[in-house]
């Protein structure tokens, strides 16, 4: 593995309410983004790609049962997906493995129509972009 670059994200450590449920929604999305086991204890599991990892981890410390991602804190994560059919794919393999579809009437194109991306949603309310890489069709 080459050496990361400064500024290069290192880690992202999220707070779930409910582990195996997160664990059940993440890890199948992480896994099929190319991203492989990496840690794991008794209140959480990490995933790594390169030099970056994702933890979830269900601390005692919380002080919510739920996450808003309306409220100040994260929003959502967005990832790169090599191109729209694997991006297709991608949205139709994490489908019913805790994450539906956000903004289905503007399903691919929420973003705008010069973008090709998928919103979606948790169980526990946690945002994921999928974003595909290749170029806009015109």
């Amino acid at each position: 593995m080459p050496r990361p670059t400064t500024g290069t994200l290192h880690h992202v450590e999220i707070w779930v309410p409910d582990l195996d449920r997160a664990v059940a929604s993440f890890g199948v999305l992480l896994e099929a983004l190319g991203y492989t086991p990496f840690q794991s204890w008794a209140a959480g599991r990490s995933w790594r790609l390169g030099a970056t990892y994702l933890v979830i981890e269900r601390s005692p410390a919380l002080t919510a049962g739920h996450h808003d991602r309306l409220r100040p804190g994260l929003n959502h994560l967005a990832f790169h997906v090599e191109g729209r059919d694997a991006l297709d794919r991608l949205v139709g393999d994490v489908l019913g493995h805790g994450w539906t579809l956000m903004y289905p009437d503007r399903h691919p194109h929420a973003g705008g129509e010069q973008t090709y991306a998928a919103y979606l949603e948790n169980d526990d309310g946690f945002e994921v972009e999928l974003v595909a890489s290749d170029a806009p069709r015109v």
